[in-house]
């Protein structure tokens, strides 16, 4: 439920049956609400829930937001590996039903991970009289409470787990992150980076409940920075004017250009993102990462100039009879187009890897930041090569 109206619920409970409803939850659900509701429902709940609950949930709120200490649950299944496979299902139907989960449960000893074994492992063993240690898996992969949960989560993607082991600095468990929640973080994280990359600052409200002037907060901010930031490209503009006035035909060309290069580094910047935020790319494969983008980006501007220059030809020149469009311009804006594209991706598949090596998030990085450069370097490129080639300005 939304949290204005999980307030609203709880407000509406007496204390018996507020008391009630904490009972069913698991410990991590019952931090989300908490996390969520105003100071007075906060206090509320706490005087509600059980001495032992309490502190469970007090504990997990000392951990950082955003971290795996602050998404774990407390309440996983611990077995002892000295443990038979009888006394580990008889501990699992006596304990389990108050667990998150049961298919994993977690060999400790001393609070210390040992190892793991599934309830697959106990009900396939030879007899109950199979010991814990004998098919425990020891090459347990583990987090600490402290790691970032975006992290974590891609952890399940990786390995296809149900449910992951935190454990503090002394290798202790402390507890477990299951895969529902793994899920809500990446898709809270994509939405975020979808929202970063439209230029937008991240907001905890659907659509349909955030204000107009929410949604004012947070686009105004980048809008005034991106339209301060299109100002080099006016003053670019301004200072090759006399070549402008010399040869008014080349304004023509100037939307083409920028656009074909906003695109084009747009194309490499959400590509190289994408892949950050999945784990496949790394600052030092940047130079693989450039050198990839340029050959891509000689093939396509290969293709587009000869189009383009096609296209010049044949429609500004022929169809609509324009004297001033001469073979020698429609080169200049070619070159420059295949310039523009080139310079495009490697700025595109650069800015990402550098945001994220200085601990920025690599979607702010992404189109409205891209194309403002590449609009004010494509406009160099054109102006310096039609002033060299048509002698003008």
């Amino acid at each position: 439920m939304d949290p204005e109206d999980q307030a609203l619920l709880i407000k509406g409970f007496s204390d018996v049956e507020l008391k009630e409803v904490l009972d069913e939850l698991y410990v991590d659900d019952a931090v989300d609400i908490v996390e969520e509701m105003p100071a007075n429902v906060v206090q509320r709940i706490l005087r509600a829930a059980d001495p032992q609950m309490r502190r469970e949930i007090n504990e997990l709120l000392r951990y950082p937001e955003n971290s795996a200490g602050s998404l774990m649950t407390t309440e996983y299944v611990s077995l002892r590996e000295e443990m038979t496979v009888g006394d580990a299902i008889t501990r699992i139907r006596r304990t389990g039903v108050d667990k998150e989960t049961i298919y994993t449960c977690y060999v400790t000893k001393n609070r210390l991970l040992q190892g793991l074994v599934s309830v697959k492992d106990l009900l396939l063993a030879a007899d109950d009289s199979v010991l814990i240690k004998d098919i425990m898996e020891t090459n347990v992969i583990s987090v600490g409470t402290l790691d970032d949960q975006e992290e974590v989560a891609q952890m399940f993607s990786k390995y296809n787990f149900l449910a992951l082991p935190v454990v503090d600095g002394g290798g202790r468990l402390v507890g477990i992150i299951t895969f529902d929640d793994a899920m809500d973080v990446l898709e809270e994280e994509a939405t975020e980076d979808m929202e970063i990359m439209a230029a937008m600052t991240p907001s905890d409200k659907t659509y349909l409940r955030s204000t107009p002037w929410d949604l004012f907060k947070h686009r105004i901010p980048w809008l005034m920075l991106l339209m301060v930031s299109a100002t080099f490209t006016g003053m670019i503009i301004s200072g090759f004017e006399e070549a402008l006035a010399a040869q008014v035909v080349l304004t023509a060309f100037i939307p083409m250009l920028m656009d074909t290069g906003g695109n084009s580094g747009s194309q490499s910047s959400v590509t190289i993102i994408r892949a950050l935020s999945l784990g496949e790319l790394e600052f030092g494969d940047l130079p693989k990462v450039i050198w990839n983008e340029v050959r891509t980006a000689v093939m396509c501007g290969a293709v587009l100039s000869l189009a383009c220059f096609g296209k010049i030809m044949l429609v500004d020149h022929f169809l609509l009879n324009n004297p001033d469009v001469t073979p020698l311009v429609a080169l200049v804006v070619c070159m420059a187009l295949a310039f523009t594209v080139l310079v495009a991706k490697v700025i595109g598949c650069t800015l990402p890897m550098v945001a994220k090596r200085l601990g920025f998030d690599p979607a702010v990085m992404a189109s409205p930041f891209i194309t403002t450069a590449v609009d004010a370097v494509s406009l160099l490129v054109y102006f310096f090569i039609a002033t060299s080639l048509l002698n003008i300005g």
